[in-house]
């Protein structure tokens, strides 16, 4: 799929005006509340920008304020909305290739991630993201872990006949494939879900284990630590023809506050997972750390049952996936 520039530079055209003596204002749209660090990541890069002095502001709309969550990356695509901060995935129905940013062992760790967002796999999808007058900002990954309401889960062999539920439809292939029964549902359901008995096990991101008080309903967890299964890219966007419409100087003042941004976003994500760990042992909750071999076990299902239907809807993919793989 391929949106045209046309309206993206009308847009632009329209929000900076014909002279620079006018602020131009920027629109930045997220699913997240604010207290989340996807927003915090946002509002420093506004605050940034507006302590330039560049006459450039950014005026932010959390929580589905001004699009619904997976509804946002065609507004941006056509210049109906300048900035997104997005888990690039929700957009793998128009793009294919972006269900490789959801993807059960391409990422390890989160150092793994940085390498990935700074390598030739990640050229790959910014040139797509261009393609559709999209460009990226800020780039950060979340992680999350495994919490079992009997026994730990680290190694394939322990959700076999375990009903599970996955964050992402690639997840819910690899643990099919390693004997788990599925049971689809969000985050927010997790809780009931284990309580009732409905659920033995769950995989989800380190914010959500908190945030849900999983600790409460779960014997073991697994965090997300040198090795983990489920990253998810998510960063910040922009439309890159209303980027282009900006003077030199707001620019600059963009892309510095969006590098602060970033490695913030780094060390924040890689906090998440810590607290998360300390949130659990701290309400009793047994704490498992995955192998190195047992990573490397999921990553051989991941290979015959995600990897495998992923490439049935992509004639490109398989280059795209060696390229991710090809990150040490």
């Amino acid at each position: 799929m391929k949106f045209t520039k046309t309206l993206a530079a009308a847009a632009a055209t329209v929000l900076l005006g014909t002279s620079a003596m006018h602020a131009a204002e920027l629109r930045l749209s997220h699913q997240f509340s604010e207290s989340d660090l996807r927003h915090k990541v946002a509002q420093m890069v506004a605050d940034e920008v507006a302590a330039a002095d560049v006459d450039l502001d950014i005026k932010i709309f959390p929580t589905q304020s001004l699009f619904k969550a997976r509804e946002q990356y065609k507004p941006l695509a056509r210049g109906q909305v300048d900035m997104i901060v997005f888990p690039l995935a929700y957009a793998g129905g128009l793009r294919n290739p972006y269900n490789l940013t959801l993807m059960p062992g391409l990422v390890k760790n989160h150092d793994h991630a940085a390498r990935l967002n700074d390598s030739e796999f990640m050229d790959e999808i910014e040139a797509i993201l261009n393609e559709d007058d999209v460009m990226t900002l800020v780039h950060g990954y979340l992680a999350g872990g495994f919490a079992g309401t009997e026994e730990c889960i680290t190694a394939p062999d322990d959700v076999q006949g375990k009903q599970t539920r996955a964050a992402g439809k690639a997840f819910e292939q690899m643990l099919a494939g390693a004997g788990a029964s599925i049971a689809s549902m969000s985050s927010a359901e997790i809780y009931n879900a284990m309580q009732t008995g409905v659920l033995d096990a769950a995989n989800t991101s380190s914010s959500s284990f908190v945030s849900y008080r999983i600790y409460e309903q779960v014997a073991c967890f697994t965090p997300a630590g040198e090795y983990a299964l489920w990253f998810m890219y998510q960063p910040m966007l922009m439309n890159k023809s209303t980027f282009e419409g900006l003077t030199e100087e707001q620019q600059q003042a963009l892309l510095d506050a969006s590098a602060k941004a970033e490695a913030y976003y780094l060390e924040e994500a890689k906090a998440q997972d810590t607290n998360a760990r300390d949130v659990f042992a701290e309400n009793g909750v047994e704490i498992a750390e995955m192998t190195e071999e047992e990573f490397n076990a999921w990553q051989e299902i991941a290979k015959e049952t995600a990897y495998n239907a992923f490439l049935e809807g992509s004639p490109d993919g398989q280059r795209l996936l060696d390229l991710a793989l090809s990150v040490e």
